[in-house]
This record gives C-alpha cells, sequence and structure tokens, in this order.
C-alpha cells in the first residue's frame, strides 16, 4: 500500500457502492405456482387480461389517485418474478432479457424499486423487445448464483441467454435510453412539433441533430456517435421549426447538433467537425452539470468524466445554496479544465473517505478541495472558503500553480526521545535537510509486524545511543504523507545517510537486530574504523 494514497482509489471504492444500488418491487405470483414464460401466447394472454382488469380497477378510483395507482399496478404486473425453476427458461428463451436480483431486506433495493418498475412501464409503452424480471436472490440462492448475483441490488442484462455488463445509469430514465440503445434503434426520428412535444415529457436530457436529408457523411457520424454513445438519448429530425422546439436557441436552419440538459446551463451548440470521435469528445465535456452532486448511484459516472482534475466542495446543503451561484460561475469560467463536485458533508458514507484523505474526516464546515485522477494528486484549499478565495484556487489549479496536500499529523514535543517521532510537516527538518544519518521505521497502527519491528527498533536505538551523527526515527504512514517517501509495504526501514539523502538505503525487515546493527555499522563506520555490532 502506498502512503501516498490514491485519489481514485476511494472512487474506486465508492464505485463498489453503486453495485448495491439497483431494485425494484413488484407483486409476486403465488409461491407455488411459476409464472409463464415471457414471449410466449400464454403468457402474453395474462398479462393482457391482468392490465385490462387493472384499468378497470383504476376508473373507480378518485381522480387524485388514479395515476399514482396505475403506475405502480402496471409496474407490477409487467415485470416477471423469476424463481428457481423459471429462470434459465425465461432467460434463454428471450432475445433481451434484464433481470433485477434483489432482497426483501434491502433499503437500498426499496428505494430504488420505483425506478426499475417505471422504466419497464415505459418500455412496454414504447414497444421494446426486452423482458423486464427480477428475481428474490435470498430466496432463491443457487439460481441467483447461477445467474451471478452476487450482491442486492444487482442488474444483469442477456442477449440469447448471454450475461453482458449493465453500464447504463439508474435512473428510469437512464435504463430506458441504455436498453434502447442496446435493443433498438439508437435514435429517436422526430417528424412534427406534435411529436416533439411528446419527446419533451419523456426526455430530460438529449442530443439533437438536424439535418436535411438523412444521409450522408455527416448524418452518419452522427449515428456512429449514437451508437457509441449509451447514456444519452440522441433525437434527430429534418424540420428547422421542430428542432427549435427542442433546441430553442436554435440559429441555424441546416446542418446542427446541440446538447440540453435540466440545469442551468441548458443549450450548449456543438461547434466542432462532424467526426464521431470529435462529437464523443463533445458530449464527454458537455454532459455534466455545472456542479454535480455525488450520491451512491453516480461516482461510476463522475469517475467516467475526462475531465480528471476535480474540485469537490463538501458543504451543508444550506451553505451550499448560498455558495451555488458564485461556484456555477466558476464552473462556466474554467469548463472543460475543473469538474466541480458538491457532496453533503453530513452523509458520512460518501464524505468520509475523501476527508480522510486530508486527515479532517471530523470536519463539520465548509471544506473545498480537489483531486487530479490523473495524477494521483491532492489539493486543500486551507484558507477561509469565501468566493473570492475559492476563484484564486480554481485559477490555480488551472494554471498547475497550486502545491499538492500531504497529510501531517500535529508537530509532536520529542525533546529527549530515543526514537524521533517524524510527521508530514517536520519530514524534511528531521529526515532530508538535517546534517545527520537518520534511520527511518515506517509503520501503521494496522501493520501486523510492526510492533515486533518496533522493538527491533528500540533495539538498536538503545545499541547505538551514543553513536556518532545518527538519529533514530519513526513515522505514522496512516497519517502522514511526503512527497519524498514512497512506501509499499509495512513496515520499512530506510537509512538516510548524511550527502545521500535522495537515495535511502532499504534494510530488509526479515533480518534480526544483530544482522541490522551490522548492516548499519557497516554503512556508517569511518575508514578503518571499529565496528559496534554485538548487541
Amino acid at each position: 500500500m502506498s502512503i501516498n494514497p490514491k485519489p481514485q482509489s476511494f472512487f474506486l471504492l465508492l464505485l463498489l457502492l453503486t453495485s448495491l444500488l439497483i431494485s425494484s418491487y413488484s407483486s409476486s405470483p403465488d409461491a407455488d405456482a411459476e409464472p409463464n414464460q415471457p414471449g410466449s401466447d400464454e403468457d402474453s394472454d395474462d398479462l393482457e387480461q391482468l392490465l385490462a382488469v387493472d384499468e378497470q380497477l383504476q376508473q373507480d378510483l378518485p381522480h387524485h389517485q388514479q395515476s399514482e395507482a396505475e403506475t405502480v399496478s402496471k409496474a407490477q404486473r409487467i415485470v416477471l418474478e423469476l424463481s428457481g425453476d423459471n429462470a434459465k427458461r425465461v432467460v434463454d428463451g428471450n432475445e433481451f432479457v434484464m433481470v433485477l436480483g434483489y432482497a426483501p431486506w434491502c433499503a437500498r433495493s426499496a428505494d430504488l424499486m420505483p425506478k426499475f418498475s417505471e422504466a419497464a412501464t415505459a418500455l412496454r409503452e414504447i414497444g421494446s423487445p426486452i423482458v423486464m424480471a427480477k428475481m428474490d436472490g435470498d430466496r432463491y440462492g443457487k439460481a441467483a448464483s447461477e445467474m451471478e448475483i452476487k450482491g442486492f441490488p444487482t442488474l444483469l442484462f442477456f442477449v440469447n441467454g448471454t450475461s453482458q455488463p449493465y453500464t447504463g445509469g439508474f435512473s428510469a430514465e437512464e435504463i430506458v435510453i441504455w436498453v434502447q440503445k442496446k435493443t433498438g434503434s439508437p435514435i429517436i426520428t422526430v417528424n412534427t412539433v406534435d411529436e416533439a412535444q411528446r419527446f419533451l415529457k419523456k426526455y430530460h436530457t438529449f442530443v439533437v441533430g438536424l439535418f436535411n436529408k438523412f444521409e450522408g457523411s455527416e448524418y452518419n457520424e452522427f449515428v456512429k456517435a449514437a451508437k457509441s454513445d449509451d447514456e444519452i438519448q440522441f433525437v434527430v429530425t429534418s424540420d428547422s421549426d421542430v428542432a427549435k422546439l427542442l433546441f430553442p436557441e436554435l440559429k441555424i436552419s441546416n446542418v446542427f447538433i446541440g446538447m440540453v440538459k435540466t440545469e442551468a446551463e441548458r443549450y450548449t451548440a456543438y461547434d466542432g467537425s462532424y467526426k464521431m470521435e470529435k462529437i464523443l469528445e463533445f458530449l464527454g465535456k458537455n454532459k455534466f452539470p455545472l456542479i454535480t452532486k455525488l450520491s451512491e448511484s453516480n461516482t461510476a459516472w463522475v469517475y467516467s468524466s475526462p475531465v480528471k482534475l476535480q474540485v469537490m466542495i463538501f458543504a451543508k446543503a444550506d451553505e451550499f445554496q448560498n455558495m451555488a451561484q458564485p461556484l456555477e460561475d466558476f464552473a462556466r469560467r474554467f469548463k472543460s479544465k475543473l469538474m466541480f463536485i458538491y457532496i453533503d458533508i453530513t452523509n458520512e458514507n460518501l464524505a468520509m473517505p475523501f476527508l480522510t484523505l486530508f486527515g479532517i474526516e471530523d470536519a463539520n464546515k465548509t471544506v473545498v478541495a480537489a483531486f487530479d485522477n490523473k495524477l494521483n494528486s491532492k489539493y486543500l484549499l486551507e484558507s477561509d472558503p469565501s468566493p473570492s478565495n475559492i476563484e484564486d484556487f480554481c485559477s490555480g489549479l488551472a494554471d498547475g500553480t497550486v502545491p499538492r496536500y500531504y497529510r501531517s499529523e500535529p508537530v509532536p514535543d520529542n525533546e529527549n526521545a530515543s526514537i524521533v517521532t517524524v510527521v508530514g510537516k517536520t519530514f524534511d527538518e528531521v529526515v532530508l535537510n538535517s546534517q545527520e544519518n537518520v534511520l527511518l521505521e515506517v509503520h501503521t497502527p494496522w501493520c501486523v509486524n510492526c510492533e515486533a519491528m518496533s522493538k527491533q527498533v528500540v533495539k538498536l536505538a538503545k545499541h547505538f545511543k551514543g553513536f556518532e551523527n545518527l538519529v533514530f526515527a519513526r513515522i505514522d504512514a496512516s497519517t502522514n504523507e511526503h512527497a519524498k517517501l514512497q512506501v509499499d509495504d509495512y513496515p520499512t526501514i530506510l537509512l538516510y545517510k548524511s550527502g545521500e539523502k535522495e537515495k535511502p538505503l532499504k534494510i530488509s525487515a526479515k533480518l534480526s537486530a544483530k544482522d541490522m546493527a551490522v548492516f548499519i555499522n557497516e554503512e556508517l563506520k569511518p575508514r578503518g574504523g571499529s565496528a559496534k555490532d554485538e548487541l
């Protein structure tokens, strides 16, 4: 493990959370009854009958209750319940199947149930060929294991019985877009204003293309980009009035590409060359809001951003709202150079892993920090997080003038200590810049062998007491960092010889105290001097 923690490692840890964040709930068939195989005539007839009954029931409800009840009930019936008996038949017997592995006791499953159900309803309404199903992996453990449901919830996508990774988002709209791109056309064609208005009711983030004819190199590159992207819905039209309804800031009437989002920076026109790679690059840089709110379900999406220098604002919700406007202004100014991310500091699951990297896990006030996931470096605004200070911090990040941040414990009192305690702030003074030879023990609290090594170092310090120009020191690598200290395993013993501090000698931790004494003596004794290697 490196003493200089890599920022993206914590992003990757958060990615593991995303596998726990997808679920739905739907009514289950009788435990002893086996659901019909979707795609069969019997299954289709039964489903239509159930929906017909459902619609009749909705008519008997008060109007204000009908919409919600109708959505839930239809979704419950559309999502097929899998069991140990029918799972393999359903997956192998249909071209496209999406399976949600869940557990009834999983809180995150319950939170996201409506999204999966809503996606199932939307996909059925547009005539998607996919079968949407779910399995209680806790109840049908063997079948779940065979389908590689390893946690709850898990979302799986099957094509002709073969599992493929699901890489989409976790909202209903994102699931629908991903499934459509995998099972149908990657582009929706809109020909009339009425169609455009219906489209706008369903989709909130999309890419619109205006082409006189749906042919030619420019259109073909647009189609190739649509096929390559799994996250954003593409829509195309040849009518400039329709295009203007979809993209009100449209200024031209021939060939055009633009992106629409539901946030402050709502409309963004594309001005690059009509090449798939350039269009995808445009999407990568513009698909994120000016300020992205980090959640358990979007960590993978955030980490996928091509902008690797990311400014993180840790704040309470009300404090963030007071900062939002100047932060949006900064995000516009530094767009494509810096990505801005907001993390609710009261959400320990999200905030704590990052704050721990700075040694400020107990922070309860606004913190502004940054990570460069390309250089594996981190930065901290150590002054008051006022708008002007944040702006200066961001300017320095963009220019590369902000120094990296290295974690450090408070400077300790080493008076009369036989073994000097080194922290991040004193590493230069005690180790690198001193004229003395320094034997440094690098340890961590969780290291199994570190305690035994510490006892060895105590023996060595006593043995070499009075030895001219030799200092024994130790540093806790779990709470202290330094640019010149890169350690891969613990414990590690390094000998920094005077005049050769840039190239410390690593002493094997497998050596006995006596063998270490011999090594130290051989390296440090004056030419022709006597050895002091008997402990």
